[in-house]
């Protein structure tokens, strides 16, 4: 993290679902900034600690775990999805399944975690820029990132949207399950006693439900300076 702060940080976070992750990645090539995607580094964490066989509910192993796992990201080059590297294998696949995305909200609640994964978040912050995505960047991470976005979305459009993505990728699950995962998500996120997801005071809120995507990425745009 530059100590002056005087690189731009635009910070996006909101619920799973809400649209994030496209309109940040987006975002950051149309910008050419650097783009921090903070939901694959507890995803990282989550998928290190079960192939560690720690177990999730020792709170003191998984903080540990997330303090020397070795996390990496690789941008493919082609516009696609960034590769996360753990401990050297490409991860990529496995972090994204639901199983590991349910692990991830899990041990996102333990202090240990999030003081461990809190220097590694502000290292993206590099010149030109960065764009970062999450549910505590304009909170916690970055509080003075200008300007700071909140998008979110129905419970229902967030399960019909990861319906689609996950069966894309030839993953099977029904919408049913997914709802009530994603509502079980939503509670804990918000009720957890560190970094609860909630818009900072100061963040511009977007519900993207029925939104397309250009008009989301424009209107964001529309928000920093000079654009």
């Amino acid at each position: 993290m530059h100590a002056d702060g005087s690189v731009p940080v635009l910070a996006i976070d909101g619920p799973s679902g809400s649209g994030k992750g496209t309109i940040s990645r987006l975002i950051a090539a149309r910008l050419g900034w650097h783009l921090l995607d903070s939901g694959a580094l507890y995803r990282a964490v989550a998928y290190a600690a079960s192939t560690g066989g720690v177990d999730l509910a020792d709170h003191d192993a998984v903080g540990r775990c997330a303090a020397h796992a070795r996390i990496a990201f690789r941008d493919p080059g082609d516009g696609g999805e960034t590769r996360v590297l753990v401990d050297g294998a490409d991860a990529s696949g496995e972090i994204r399944t639901e199983t590991c995305g349910a692990a991830a909200s899990a041990i996102a609640a333990i202090p240990a975690v999030r003081a461990a994964l809190l220097d590694k978040q502000r290292r993206f912050r590099r010149p030109p820029g960065l764009v970062a995505d999450g549910r505590d960047m304009g909170t916690v991470i970055f509080p003075d990132a200008r300007p700071k976005v909140f998008l979110t979305a129905s419970a229902t459009e967030r399960a019909r949207r990861r319906y689609k993505q996950l069966k894309d990728k030839g993953l099977v699950i029904t919408l049913d399950d997914l709802l009530r995962e994603i509502e079980a998500r939503d509670r804990r996120d918000a009720e957890r006693a560190v970094a609860p997801l909630k818009p900072a005071s100061d963040a511009t809120v977007i519900d993207t439900t029925g939104m397309p995507v250009e008009a989301v990425v424009a209107k964001i745009l529309a928000l920093l300076p000079g654009h």
